[in-house]
């Protein structure tokens, strides 16, 4: 079978470049197609089914993580095994550093011929490895170590991203805006049942007030304390201690129901590994 690949990178020159590079490390490899932006990559991969993604980690709109996640819970693995993921990056070699010993394939801008080289040999073995799923079980385990490893791939790619300072003590406080955003609240971070992203801001809420911020998610989580907040959606973080249920609807998809909120909170296909016990 041939392998295909979609690249996903918002630079037109850098992206024929790789692609022409590509085409000199591995022939045989068919670039189905090349996406501008996170949402595009998300959308023609989930209609082509390439076996790898070149993501490039900064993209306008959704980002590169952001579309792995997205993909994360959109994949119809019934149809064809998750795919390999290299990550496209300008970052220099520290960060590059923390993505190797995390075991992440990854490609630097500009394209270098002979780090290339090494990623497609590992992709070619991977892809070599990968067995036909005989039963639903086997289908299950090979689904369940590929959410693992993209688990390690988002984690190890976000911290690499931001190049991160020492973490901060956790919250005790947070300075938010009402609904109305006319007036700055002091918000007790034990008294937040969970933090929602929503367009520019993030939605900060308790058992009785719904308050917002601008601080994005991921800057936000090295500053929570992760044995309290659990993060169970690339938008959603709740606290622990306040799930009351989980419940899984008839398509498969779990949900949260957090003690003083009626709503229902969804759980990424990634993160449900959380509350298999449950």
């Amino acid at each position: 079978m041939t392998p295909t690949a979609l690249i996903a990178e918002d630079e037109p020159l850098l992206a024929q470049a790789l692609k022409a590079e590509l085409a000199a490390a591995w022939p045989e490899l068919q670039v189905v197609a090349i996406a501008g932006d996170g949402r595009s990559a998300v959308r023609e991969a989930l209609r082509l089914l390439p076996q790898v993604l070149f993501f490039d980690i900064r993209m306008p709109g959704l980002d590169g993580l952001g579309a792995v996640a997205e993909l994360a819970d959109c994949w119809p693995a019934d149809q064809a095994p998750m795919p390999q993921l290299v990550f496209v990056t300008a970052y220099d070699e520290y960060a590059a550093r923390a993505f190797e010993a995390q075991a992440i394939d990854y490609v630097l801008k500009p394209v270098q011929p002979e780090r290339l080289r090494k990623t497609v040999a590992r992709l070619k073995q991977a892809l070599a490895a990968r067995q036909p799923a005989a039963t639903p079980a086997v289908a299950d385990e090979a689904l369940e170590r590929t959410l693992a490893q993209w688990r390690q791939v988002l984690t190890a790619a976000g911290a690499g991203a931001e190049a991160v300072a020492p973490p901060a003590a956790p919250l005790r406080m947070i300075a938010a805006s009402d609904a109305g955003g006319s007036t700055v609240r002091m918000v007790p971070i034990d008294e937040v049942l969970y933090f929602e992203a929503a367009d520019k801001y993030l939605r900060v809420l308790t058992a009785t007030h719904e308050y917002l911020i601008r601080t994005p998610l991921k800057q936000l989580l090295p500053q929570l304390d992760a044995d309290t907040f659990w993060q169970v959606h690339r938008a959603v973080v709740v606290r622990s201690a306040a799930i009351e249920s989980v419940h899984r609807d008839e398509a498969g998809k779990m949900h949260l129901v957090l003690r003083g909120r009626a709503e229902k909170i969804p759980v990424s296909r990634l993160y449900a590994h959380l509350f298999r016990a449950m």
